[in-house]
């Protein structure tokens, strides 16, 4: 009797558990078998933080019995049975961790981190558990193993190579007891790049330069001024002005404060985020990082991080990058040497007796800029209006490839400041969905990006559609002012609407290849190539006008920002290929450092490459998100390199005297931006451009050549 009593208690206990597992999960807006909102996108303000968790763990569960199915099909394996039920495998771990990461980078909050700190070493793990799958490398490898032989098309040979190759660089081929130790990297690392990404966000936040003496706005223009009263307003201080880390706050201060020990103040707070020796320093979790990639690297065959990463980009070799890199830093060093000149003898001239700091140099170089071409960005800033410059990047992208887009009122959004669009095709056929998320706040991680909530393809057979996003932190509109950019802010509008478009235009059948899944020093070509336009006189005329009069941009005005075209970039190139060696450095170290000191590392590499004083990192290592937070370790360069390509593609339009050539632009749509990662990009390149490019065309856009 007792047995039967708690054989009938268990049962109650169990099927109450069941039920309460069913009800996770059927309740779960992020499980839905489609998202019942328009166009399919997520349903935002039904999901909330305590749905990620049992979201992921399902997602993962259900992709683990699709690799099941795959791993115990009887029959031969072939392309389809394989590589295509594959590619459609982890269709709703995609969504969901889409959904999530994209979140969490641009509007956060304490539980969102916490959670990513529980997912995170779930997510390695079960991407472990594919890539070192001995029954599911085997299948793949016996259709590799015969590929000569099967009757494939082009994408299906990409596939095919891309998924062997990952299996193997996912350390397939590696003995069952350095698949524990490789397993236990992958989860170390995911950790660490996390914990990297928070302290950052957290330094960026616990900086204020609190302002009470009004003297000491001495120099800031007013629209500077109003947004730091708003931002002091913002955070309970009365009568106060508040300067931050974010760029629309840091740099109008750093050029137009006359204020130089507060310049200082800014600018320290600035290149030290990370390296404070506080909760958030980063200098311990640099250490670790490097030397858990250098191990994998190791493990795979590879001498160092870099070789390991450069194997699959179009540089192929850390000396190949070295060496495009130096061929653009000798250059712009020099200029930059001159332009130091410059700045002292303006510090000289005005009576001042110190020699020129960091702190100094977007100050002067403004006022000489003012000197020399009697300009200055607050000139410019009225004839870009964000909402003018947003409509001319879609003008500009109607004119070169018809394509249009409509604003949406009906789509939910995940904060107030998210505007949404329809994205349709020159003959009308819906293209994808386009979200732009415009301002800095506390919640949002610095920088500007491209995401993506649903990749293009034709995964299961369903023609998928695009859910792009950009992400941006641009000046804010300021009392009775609209949102004014700097012209800096411009050329980031529309880079970053370049990758969109990269993800919009794709035309790809296989998920893991479309959009912009291309290598990543060819997928800064489609943003990079978009700045090109945003300064031409022709285009200005359509965009920059006077948020005021609306008036055109004056010709007199476009003459000046021609003029002044290779001003400061000695500044520019040496900053950023200064940025781009020392990540090269840090992954082409070749043995385990057991005493790294990180600064001592950072200040030997300025050593080496005779980096001036006057000029910082752009990104110090242990603020530096791209390499050890993001996806761009070893793959920093990939901004210059892509320079390479843009310099020269754009010529492509200016050679025919009209550079919105339809004829070009449809080239550039089919060969660069509808490809994605289907074919090698230095063939799509030369099928577009008919030859490689040469750094020349770079270096004369910069005005280092004739």
């Amino acid at each position: 009797m007792k047995k039967l009593i708690f054989y009938f208690v268990f049962a109650v206990i169990f099927t109450t558990a069941c039920n309460q597992k069913d009800k996770t999960v059927e309740n779960n807006p992020l499980l839905a078998e489609k998202f019942d909102t328009p166009f399919e996108v997520p349903p935002f303000s039904k999901i909330k933080n305590k749905h990620y968790l049992p979201a992921f763990k399902e997602a993962i569960k259900i992709q683990k019995e699709e690799i099941d199915a795959i791993v115990n099909n009887t029959e031969e394996p072939t392309f389809e049975n394989t590589l295509t039920a594959l590619d459609n495998s982890g269709e709703l771990l995609d969504r969901v961790q889409n959904i999530f990461e994209n979140l969490k980078s641009a509007d956060t909050n304490d539980s969102i981190n916490q959670i990513a700190k529980e997912i995170s070493p779930m997510l390695s793990q079960h991407k472990d558990d594919i890539a070192l799958n001995e029954k599911l490398f085997e299948r793949v490898k016996k259709v590799y193993e015969k590929k000569d032989e099967l009757n494939l098309n082009t994408e299906q040979r990409m596939l095919l190579k891309k998924v062997y190759e990952n299996f193997v660089r996912g350390g397939a081929n590696l003995k069952p007891e350095q698949k524990e130790r490789f397993r236990e990297i992958n989860k170390k690392l995911s950790m660490l790049t996390l914990k990297f990404g928070e302290n950052l966000l957290n330094e960026n936040n616990a900086f204020e330069l609190v302002i009470e003496n009004k003297d000491d706005l001495a120099g800031l223009p007013e629209s500077v001024i109003y947004q730091a009263k708003e931002t002091a307003e913002a955070k309970g201080y009365k009568d106060k002005w508040v300067f931050t880390l974010q760029k629309p706050s840091l740099i109008p201060f750093l050029t137009y404060s006359e204020k130089r020990d507060l310049r200082e103040k800014m600018l320290k707070a600035y290149v030290n985020r990370g390296d404070n020796n506080n909760e958030n320093d980063n200098k311990e979790i640099i250490k670790q990082i490097v030397n858990l990639r250098l191990e994998k690297a190791n493990m795979l065959g590879f001498e160092t991080h870099a070789d390991f990463i450069l194997d699959k980009n179009m540089a192929k070799t850390p000396e190949n990058v070295f060496d495009l890199m130096y061929k653009i830093w000798e250059p712009g060093l020099k200029a930059a040497k001159q332009e130091v000149s410059d700045i002292q003898a303006m510090i000289d001239k005005e009576g001042n007796d110190f020699k020129a700091k960091p702190w100094d140099w977007w100050y002067y170089s403004e006022k000489i800029r003012k000197e020399r071409y009697d300009l200055n960005d607050e000139a410019l800033r009225p004839y870009f209006k964000l909402e003018n410059v947003r409509d001319g990047m879609f003008l500009l992208a109607n004119k070169l490839f018809g394509i249009t887009f409509t604003q949406l009122d009906n789509v939910p959004v995940y904060h107030k400041d998210v505007i949404v669009y329809e994205v349709k095709d020159a003959d009308g056929s819906h293209i994808g969905i386009y979200y732009l998320d415009f301002f800095p706040r506390e919640s949002k991680r610095g920088g500007a990006w491209m995401t993506s909530f649903t990749k293009q393809s034709h995964r299961k057979g369903k023609d998928v559609k695009p859910v792009i996003m950009n992400v941006t932190n641009f000046t804010k509109p300021s009392g009775d002012k609209p949102a004014l950019l700097s012209f800096e802010e411009v050329e980031t509008m529309f880079h970053e609407f370049g990758h969109a478009l990269h993800g919009l235009l794709s035309e790809c059948t296989y998920n893991k290849l479309s959009g912009t899944a291309v290598a990543r020093d060819f997928v800064e070509l489609p943003s990079q190539i978009m700045e090109n336009w945003a300064s031409e006189p022709e285009m200005l005329k359509l965009y920059a006008k006077h948020y005021e009069t609306g008036e055109v941009i004056p010709d007199e005005l476009i003459e000046k920002m021609q003029n002044s075209r290779y001003f400061n970039q000695g500044f520019i190139t040496t900053e950023y290929t200064a940025a781009a060696l020392l990540d090269m450095y840090w992954h082409t170290i070749k043995e385990k450092q057991e005493n790294l000191d990180v600064n001592k590392f950072e200040n030997d590499v300025a050593e080496k490459i005779g980096l001036i004083p006057e000029i910082v990192f752009r990104y110090r290592s242990t603020n530096f998100a791209h390499i050890f937070s993001g996806g761009y370790s070893a793959g920093y360069y990939a901004y210059q390199w892509a320079a390479v390509l843009d310099a020269d593609a754009f010529q492509a339009f200016k050679e025919t005297g009209d550079i919105f050539n339809k004829d070009v632009a449809a080239s550039y749509r089919k060969y660069i931006l509808s490809k994605g990662g289907t074919e090698d990009p230095q063939e799509l390149y030369k099928k577009f451009r008919g030859e490689s490019p040469s750094p020349e065309a770079l270096l004369k856009r910069k005005g280092f050549t004739e």
